[in-house]
């Protein structure tokens, strides 16, 4: 039989991108180095990001803090919806809103995206081979985190909804094995200064 051992599993969301997502912000960058430079006390054996110019300069930037932690581009760790619910499957009270936030989302995402999404989980979760632990950084978008945690949490599919995840934010989740996946931190922003905290957030979502 082969040995299984614990995956620490690290998300992030892509540092404060311009206004037309091409690049990252003098922010952005900040909020990567900072990300970067927390993460040098942790034994990262990778770094995925998604395609998108905003995961690939914050991966990089948090790459250059490092030593010697490998880059890995996947699509996986794109931007694009994970799941599709029907409007039964939501509560009653928010369901419109929600079903008509997810009708903005061009069809071709809203296809390709659930397939994108079940690999991600496989590729991405539970327990690894071998007898040592693994601590893997995954720096990506505010749907995959969300359907992430989610899935670690046993929470119904729709519910990667309502999650939002802070620019250059961190969150931790560890799969043991023979035991329930655990959210250790989710959102965690102590690495970035007061004015560098809570982008990527409605006002009315900032505390």
């Amino acid at each position: 039989m082969t040995d299984t051992a614990t995956r620490y599993l690290y998300l992030a969301r892509h540092g404060e991108a311009s206004a037309d997502e091409t690049t990252l912000t003098d922010s952005g960058r900040r909020q990567a180095v900072l990300l970067g430079e927390r993460l040098q006390s942790t034994p990262l054996s990778a770094i995925y990001h998604g395609l998108l110019p905003r995961a690939q300069q914050t991966a990089q930037l948090i790459s250059e803090q490092l030593d010697a932690v490998p880059l890995h581009q996947s699509e996986l760790a794109g931007d694009y919806v994970p799941y599709l619910p029907t409007k039964e499957e939501l509560p009653p009270d928010s369901a419109e809103a929600m079903l008509s936030f997810l009708a903005q989302v061009p069809e071709e995402e809203r296809n390709l995206g659930p397939a994108l999404a079940r690999e991600a989980l496989a590729e991405f979760t539970g327990p690894v081979d071998g007898d040592r632990p693994r601590h893997e950084l995954v720096v990506t978008h505010n749907f995959l985190i969300g359907w992430l945690i989610r899935a670690a949490l046993d929470a119904p599919e729709w519910r990667w909804m309502g999650l939002n995840h802070g620019n250059a934010a961190l969150t931790a989740i560890r799969y043991t094995p023979g035991k329930p996946s655990s959210v250790l931190f989710y959102n965690d922003m102590r690495h970035l200064p007061a004015e560098l905290r809570w982008t990527g957030f409605p006002p009315e979502l900032r505390i």
